[in-house]
């Protein structure tokens, strides 16, 4: 109803409240009416309403208003609309026209620039022409680019030029592959561009791999760096050495380098073309280059190859370098053979230029020891003692003691003892001199020593004797003290094992009397020990007659005077049980009591708690040494407890040593009352009073009743 009586305020209203989703499509409905109409300024309202902007612009550029649409496009518009609106406006004026429009407008050049950008050239041509001549050579620029797009490359061409850009016609017919007349354009108006054609040219030559077109074309645009390159990554590294030479030489070192780290890359197929390249250089006469070459060949997998072209520059720079280059390539090769186990051929280059010093080293690294003598005999004998010195520690390192011994008999022997061949170093030694045996001698009873096998030690001595050397003395009181104190050896069973120990003291005194050490201290310490192990002997011998039991235990007793070199315990232990045995409870019960007294000092650490009044005037000595350990086992002390204390609790014996003639203890050398001293029987140990037989040594006697004893025991 409101539309047919053309109320179209209240159409608007209705629709608004009750449609406003049809709203907008009212509006331009109505726009449309009213411009059909001709009732342009309410057409314009509605469309504006329906903010269709553009319909009201084209109302009113269809109907000639075009300041109207130009004010509307400005007003509701983006900020480009107006601008459009104005070229358009001007282009249906043309000429003079529009161009006093667009000036008004401020939008001449902006308008020339619209014109080119959509491809409307005359126009664009006319505006610059009346108004804008700086910027003609611009509008030629783009269409010329906008002709080349549509492919009217001759029309381009001519536009090109006369934008005064040729080097782009240049470009555009070198894209197009166009060269002659690419070459055409750049020699009649680019010749900075003749280059670039060639260069283009060449580029597609190598794309073809007609490397020797793509050359020539470089070389013709003056670009030798280029081709160098080309054929460096196209990997023709010999043409690009060639060029380089040639054309570029201040940069063939660097790039002879870069060949060489390129070739060591790419492993055996670049080491070939390495070898190729040496082989040219040797060809054209360049040897200081091809020595160079051939010493970057490093092996990937063929030494022969590599060790070929090592040789190859030795070869070389002696024949065709200066002296100190030559030496200078040697020195490098020589080590390098070595490294690949050419020592020989490395031996040899050196003798070459008279390196005897490196030539042997070579020969005697790979083990040719002969060929090493005799370069020293021959060449410089005085590497002979250096050759023979390196030879022995070869050996030694080797552990070839038995070919060392041949050459250095001392160091084979101290190889033996490193090694712990300890037999084959005795072995070797006896057949060297006495010095020489008896330093390996003393080092393997040291060895054993330390091992606790003092047997062994012993019976080394008594294979090869006891020299009287003040170096070994320790090693012979240690054997000592190692038998004297060792469990076991109070039985006929050990007499091999005192025997032994006699009869090395025995050699050990006689050597000793010849020596400068004859009368020393040591001298009698070890004719003591000497005395003692004669005793320790004589009891094992008597241990194994029964008819002997009282000469076994007065050697038992007799060895408590020598405490001093005892272990006092053990002494004392082994006396009490002989005296025991043969009933003698007195001596048995004073010398087992002093066993436990020493066996508590043992576990106090200290002596001083000692009562010697059982022990006066006898030779027995008080100060001995505290023994380290207990020498009996706690089982044996205990039995030795309980009788002590039994016996006491009897009190049925009396705690006095027996007494002889003299009023002195029956054992004691020394008569306290007189202080007369008595000669040891050998065969008791006790003191001669009477029926004395004396031996050839001096000071060595036996009783005749006890050695007549001893012998017949024996002979039974």
């Amino acid at each position: 109803m409101f539309k047919k009586h053309k109320l179209y305020d209240d159409m608007i209203r209705l629709v608004g409240k009750h449609h406003p989703d049809l709203l907008s499509d009212t509006h331009l409905h109505l726009g449309k009416e009213l411009e059909a109409e001709g009732r342009l300024p309410e057409a314009e309202y509605h469309y504006l309403e329906a903010q269709e902007w553009k319909a009201t612009v084209n109302m009113y550029r269809s109907n000639g208003l075009w300041e109207e649409a130009y004010r509307v496009a400005k007003a509701h518009g983006g900020p480009n609309a107006h601008k459009h609106v104005a070229y358009l406006w001007a282009k249906s004026l043309g000429g003079e026209a529009a161009v006093r429009l667009l000036n008004k407008l401020g939008l001449l050049e902006a308008a020339v620039d619209h014109a080119a950008d959509n491809c409307s050239f005359d126009f664009a041509f006319e505006l610059s022409r009346l108004a804008l001549k700086h910027k003609t050579p611009e509008i030629h620029l783009r269409y010329a680019m906008y002709l080349e797009d549509e492919g009217k490359f001759e029309e381009a061409e001519a536009e090109f030029i006369r934008a005064g850009k040729p080097k782009e016609a240049v470009l555009m017919f070198v894209h197009n592959q166009d060269w002659e007349a690419a070459q055409r354009v750049a020699e009649a108006h680019d010749p900075d561009s003749v280059a670039e054609v060639l260069v283009g040219q060449a580029r597609v030559a190598l794309e073809e791999k007609d490397f020797q077109k793509a050359e020539g074309l470089l070389l013709r645009a003056q670009r030798p760096g280029l081709a160098l390159n080309y054929y460096k990554e196209a990997g023709l590294w010999s043409d690009a050495l060639r060029i380089c030479k040639d054309y570029v030489p201040g940069q063939l070192e660097a790039l002879q380098e870069e060949y060489e780290r390129e070739a060591t890359k790419k492993g055996a197929r670049g080491m070939e073309g390495l070898v190729e390249q040496a082989r040219q250089w040797e060809q054209a006469g360049e040897y200081s280059r091809a020595v160079d070459c051939y010493l970057k060949v490093r092996d990937v997998g063929s030494s022969s190859l590599v060790e070929k072209c090592w040789m190859k520059a030795a070869e070389l720079s002696i024949k065709f370098l200066p002296p100190q280059r030559s030496l200078e390539v040697v020195r490098a090769v020589g080590p390098q053979l070595i490294g690949i186990g050419k020592h020989c051929a490395a031996a040899e280059l050196y003798l070459n230029l008279d390196l005897v010093k490196e030539a042997i080293d070579a020969f005697m690294e790979a083990e040719e020891w002969n060929k090493a003598k005799r370069v020293a005999k021959e060449l410089d004998p005085r590497y002979e003692d250096y050759v023979d010195q390196h030879y022995k520690d070869f050996l030694k390192d080797q552990g070839k003691v038995d070919s060392l011994v041949g050459v250095d008999v001392v160091a084979a022997l101290d190889l033996y003892v490193e090694q712990g061949q300890w037999d084959k170093c005795i072995e070797t030694a006896t057949k060297q001199n006495y010095k020489i045996l008896h330093k390996y001698v003393a080092l393997y009873a040291t060895h054993l020593i330390r091992e606790g096998a003092y047997a062994q030690a012993l019976a080394l001595y008594v294979q090869h004797g006891a020299p009287a050397n003040p170096q070994n003395f320790n090693i012979y009181k240690r054997i000592f003290t190692d038998v004297v104190s060792s469990p076991g050896t109070n039985s006929a069973e050990a007499y091999h094992t005192w025997a032994d120990l006699r009869d090395v003291l025995f050699n050990l005194c006689e050597n000793l009397v010849k020596s400068s050490e004859a009368n020393s201290a040591a001298h009698e310490e070890f004719e003591t020990m000497l005395l003692i192990a004669h005793y320790y002997a004589a009891r094992s011998a008597a241990q194994s007659v029964k008819q002997l039991e009282t000469v076994a235990a007065k050697l038992s007793v007799s060895l408590l005077r020598h405490t001093q070199l005892l272990p006092a315990d053990k002494a004392f232990y082994e006396a009490g049980v002989a005296a025991k045995a043969v009933g003698w409870e007195n001596m048995a019960f004073i010398f087992l009591n002093r066993f436990l007294d020493l066996t508590d000092a043992i576990e106090e650490g200290t002596l001083d708690a000692l009562d010697h009044s059982d022990f006066q005037d006898t030779d027995i000595p008080f100060e001995v040494p505290l023994p380290a350990k207990q020498h009996v086992p706690e089982a044996q002390r205990e039995e030795v407890r309980d009788w002590v204390l039994t016996v006491s609790m009897d009190q049925r014996l009396e705690q006095v040593l027996p007494r002889d003639e003299r009023g002195a203890y029956e054992a004691s050398l020394v008569a306290a009352s007189t202080g007369v001293r008595a000669l040891p029987c050998l065969i008791t140990g006790y003191p001669i009073l009477r029926n004395k037989i004396e031996f050839k040594r001096p000071g060595k006697a036996a009783n005749k009743d006890n050695w007549n004893k001893f012998l017949m025991a024996i002979k039974v």
